[in-house]
């Protein structure tokens, strides 16, 4: 009998879904991650932890979704392709699904060189999309990658990242396309500040019928400061933060410049919601998770359905 994530079922009833995501620490403290779960919990119908984000040594991801589905939140397990090989990936593939946790969001990872251990060997013995299809193989095919059976499959619910922004432009529908067809179930997107862009590549999206085969969540953030935006819109390669959002900051008191970067998102949100295609958010608050009870209730997405 399939084991369907709070997640899937979710979207597969048709509403529009709200994830969030947890940086773990640089620690084996699970009272981080507890804390930080406590505050999503009700408020989130699944919860990410990332997975050596910017090739920094942090708790594993599945640890601390092991931890923070302590709180009854669905918890994603990140995977990223550049510390494990084909045999690795699969071992952590099937222990997260004995672990009972039911969705994996399939990662290339950050390059090694930006992180804290630069001299350390990336793998990359496959990249995000051949990862999808081996999860997918494994799920439906009951097969390894190497074509030997599985006699007990984990069911997961299989996710990708996707980033509208990034150049080529043009290309990024197709590598999407990709994701689909390798078996991705849902996309979590890069954060949004630009929604006529992002309208775009939905429009590019339906064009090509993907918004039926997949479903997308559009990523959000609030922003803290107007240092931040700056910093988004110049420092990180595939950001986009249009200068109105910037001047909006500028706009307010110094000390309400987080409250504006609240309702910044919150307005985002709402713009999100009116995209066909669009089947929830997903809310990247990292080290500022408090400020998600308050994004999903002004956004209107309070209470979450139960099932």
């Amino acid at each position: 009998m399939k084991t369907r994530s709070n997640l899937e079922r979710v979207l597969e009833g048709g509403n529009f879904a709200v994830t969030a995501e947890i940086g773990p620490p640089q620690s084996a403290d699970p009272e981080v991650i507890r804390k930080k779960a406590k505050v999503l919990s009700g408020y989130v119908d699944a919860f990410n932890v990332t997975d050596g984000q910017t090739a920094v040594v942090r708790m594993a991801s599945w640890a601390a979704c092991l931890i923070g589905k302590e709180y009854g939140i669905d918890p994603i397990v990140q995977m990223t392709c550049r510390d494990r090989n084909r045999i690795a990936l699969q071992m952590d593939i099937l222990g997260i699904a004995a672990l009972g946790i039911n969705n994996v969001l399939c990662l290339t990872g950050d390059h090694q060189k930006f992180g804290n251990h630069p001299q350390a060997k990336g793998v990359y013995d496959v990249d995000s999309v051949q990862l999808i299809k081996i999860v997918k193989d494994m799920r439906d095919e009951r097969k390894f990658q190497n074509g030997e059976p599985i006699s007990y499959e984990p069911r997961l619910f299989i996710g990708a990242a996707e980033n509208p922004f990034a150049d080529p432009f043009e290309f990024r529908v197709l590598r999407l396309k990709k994701k689909i067809e390798a078996g991705a179930d849902f996309i979590q997107t890069q954060i949004v500040y630009n929604v006529e862009k992002f309208k775009e590549w939905m429009g590019r999206i339906r064009d090509l019928g993907l918004h039926e085969r997949v479903k997308i969540l559009a990523g959000v953030a609030p922003i803290k400061s107007v240092g931040a935006a700056k910093y988004m819109k110049t420092k990180i390669p595939g950001m986009d933060v249009p200068d109105e959002i910037i001047t909006r900051l500028q706009g307010v008191p110094k000390d309400q410049v987080p409250k504006e970067g609240i309702r910044i998102c919150v307005d985002i949100i709402n713009q999100l919601k009116e995209i066909k295609g669009v089947s929830g958010v997903h809310i990247m608050a990292i080290e500022w998770e408090e400020t998600v009870p308050e994004i999903v209730q002004a956004a209107g997405l309070y209470p979450r359905p139960k099932f």
